[in-house]
């Protein structure tokens, strides 16, 4: 299953349309967060309404740039999987939305702990059923990264993700994460064995990624590609 991974749109609407070629190779569409413009919530409406045009499966959270109330409306386009788990495929998809606060200005900060709060609903799901082997088959998207070496790197001396975050990936040890938020750190990496992968921003600099996953014959899948690149 080949996922075109994107995150960070900020209202630059028109840098979808250079990705039709990707949007037609994917099988499914994996959107870490900020449809709007920062400081500008209302520009979010009409970038859903575009990415929505682009593919018929999407998996989206909010940024700390969208009003948090923008929920309503990634519900209303059935794209929405922020504090909830949905499946896919034989995947399991569940979503953190906001970022950690910051600057106190964007409009959806949230503390780490807020954050991690979306994520309930996976531990929930297991204790319920008993079954811990869902975690092999899930796949997180956070807008806020994980405290890491690269994915949270604003420069070499200053990492801006969650240590909590982090220790939630090591515990659960989910097949892949998705994250954004911060720009310059594009790229992917190995937080124990999930892969994570900051896709960059799409509006900013025409960056995305791909996300590869194949399912075995014991019905659990693993990564068999990660790849940023830029559009054209």
């Amino acid at each position: 299953m080949k996922f075109l991974v994107l995150s960070d749109l900020h209202a630059v609407n028109d840098r979808l349309d250079s990705l039709d070629k990707q949007f037609k190779e994917a099988d499914a569409v994996l959107f870490g967060g900020d449809f709007a413009e920062c400081f500008k919530p209302e520009t979010g409406r009409e970038a859903l309404d575009k990415l929505c045009k682009k593919h018929e499966t999407i998996f989206a959270v909010l940024g700390n740039c969208d009003n948090e109330d923008f929920l309503e409306d990634l519900d209303d386009q059935d794209v929405n999987v922020e504090k909830a788990l949905v499946f896919h495929e034989g995947l399991a998809i569940a979503g953190a939305g906001g970022g950690s606060k910051f600057t106190g200005k964007t409009e959806f900060e949230r503390t780490e702990e807020e954050i991690l709060s979306d994520f309930d609903i996976v531990n929930n799901s297991v204790e319920q059923s008993g079954d811990a082997s869902l975690w092999r088959n899930l796949i997180l998207i956070c807008h806020n990264p994980p405290k890491a070496q690269i994915v949270d790197a604003v420069n070499p001396e200053l990492h801006a993700g969650s240590q909590k975050f982090t220790d939630f990936i090591l515990e659960k040890k989910p097949l892949a994460v998705i994250c954004g938020h911060i720009h310059e750190g594009v790229g992917i990496e190995k937080i124990g064995d999930t892969t994570v992968i900051n896709p960059g921003s799409v509006g900013e600099k025409g960056s995305y990624a791909w996300l590869e996953v194949e399912k075995s014959a014991d019905g659990f899948y693993s990564v068999v590609k990660a790849e940023i690149c830029k559009a054209e």
